[in-house]
């Protein structure tokens, strides 16, 4: 029998973007949270920063972050949010030497992601175009409210603009004829967020694109596309249907029962996502019956018959606690949950047990506090360098290591206001 040749030692894990190099020309949350993603994924991301006050962000407060003694430091939690793991530069790309850094830096990166307003950069001498003759394959990202084209280009984007422009506003919120009725905007940014990892998902496509290839390319992203893109079913229903999706609050509008109920001591949620969860639920409640009832046998029967249903269920439900209810249904195998405040949710032992929660050293002292990224690899599993960096932190570093600059230079940048 042949023996089999020894396998060749294990090399060190590599993160999937490790040897890129993102530009980062963007603030706020959208590209930001884009190029945090990146980062986490392995890529080198250099923060391009207004020297003196840096991203908007970074007086977005309160709450502060504290320093080891305990005293507030200038970093702001919202600013904290999407920025780990980067470079901060400080670099005027108004001004001509300033400008020459920025396409230095392009010359030598593989994306550059920016949220500037249409012809901003183009006005600057950095506009796509621009970047390609210092780099041919250079992949951007333009992050915009609404786009590179169209009616609204030009015009200054935000999140809510996108919530309430796309419709989104009009499915979120308390049904009509219920308290406090009305278009609501979501709690946290999710036209921001949503931009952001549908630029990151744009960049992956371009990078392997130009692995096969060796061409770049121009990555147009708008909050208002990305926030109408995530109606999803929502839009569907109107595009097929031919009906205006309603406001439906806490019940869903194509599922029964899915929605808030109250126990004896505050709601909680039950979701039955399909016929033999109802039935179990029935069970549960102690009135199997009602599984066979005409009014409730399909998904359709039931949502005709909703709030009949509801009102069936409710009259069980208040009887116990949220904790009975939350440990009984989905022993047998009916989604249920507690409506839990942030506090609440990361005091959670399957959060916990995620360890969605991380800390991580910040340049100020001691550590900054920080969501981990969800995705979990199985072959490269996401290392977190350092939190956030304060302005300017490695602004001579980068120009160092990355253009080559001798303390002369840096310091004649820094005399004339470009750094």
């Amino acid at each position: 029998m042949t023996s089999q040749p020894e396998p060749p030692p294990a090399s060190p894990p590599t993160a999937p973007l490790a040897g890129i190099r993102v530009l980062d020309l963007s603030r706020i949350l959208a590209g930001p949270w884009c190029t945090q993603l990146l980062g986490d994924l392995g890529a080198e991301v250099i923060k391009i920063e207004r020297p003196g006050s840096g991203d908007d962000t970074r007086q977005w407060g309160p709450p502060w972050l504290e320093g080891a003694d305990g005293s507030p430091t200038a970093e702001s939690s919202y600013y904290l949010s999407a920025n780990r793991g980067k470079k901060s530069v400080t670099v005027d790309i108004g001004s001509d030497s300033g400008r020459q850094i920025i396409l230095d830096l392009a010359a030598v990166s593989d994306v550059v992601v920016e949220n500037f307003k249409v012809g901003a950069l183009a006005a600057k001498g950095l506009a796509y175009e621009d970047l390609l003759e210092v780099n041919p394959n250079i992949i951007m990202a333009s992050v915009t409210g609404f786009g590179q084209t169209g009616p609204m280009a030009h015009q200054p984007g935000y999140d809510y603009l996108a919530q309430a422009l796309s419709g989104f506003m009009s499915v979120t919120g308390p049904a009509d004829g219920e308290p406090g009725a009305g278009p609501t905007r979501a709690g946290v940014a999710v036209s921001d967020l949503a931009t952001g990892m549908y630029t990151t998902v744009g960049v992956l496509g371009a990078l392997i694109h130009r692995m096969t290839t060796g061409q770049g390319q121009h990555i147009d992203v708008a909050l208002l596309d990305s926030q109408t893109a995530m109606l999803a079913n929502t839009a569907l229903w109107y595009l097929v249907g031919g009906e205006t999706p309603r406001r439906t609050g806490t019940w869903h509008a194509s599922l029964a029962p899915y929605q808030v109920f109250e126990a004896s001591d505050g709601p909680f949620i039950i979701a039955c996502g399909n016929n033999g969860q109802f039935r179990q639920l029935c069970g549960a409640l102690g009135k199997p019956d009602m599984a066979d009832d005409p009014r409730f046998v399909t998904n359709p029967d039931r949502n005709t018959n909703r709030a009949i249903l509801a009102a069936e269920i409710q009259i069980e439900l208040i009887n116990h606690t949220k904790a009975h209810w939350i440990e009984v249904l989905p022993a047998v195998g009916v989604p249920s949950t507690s409506v839990n405040t942030i506090e609440e949710a990361f005091a959670e032992p399957q959060i916990q047990h995620r360890q969605m929660r991380i800390d991580l050293p910040h340049a100020t002292g001691g550590t900054a506090p920080g969501v981990a990224n969800p995705i979990k690899f199985s072959e490269t599993p996401i290392e977190y360098g350092a939190a956030p960096p304060v302005l300017g932190q490695h602004t001579a570093a980068v120009l160092a290591d990355v253009l080559g600059l001798d303390d002369a230079a840096i310091a004649a940048l820094r005399d004339c206001g470009a750094i």
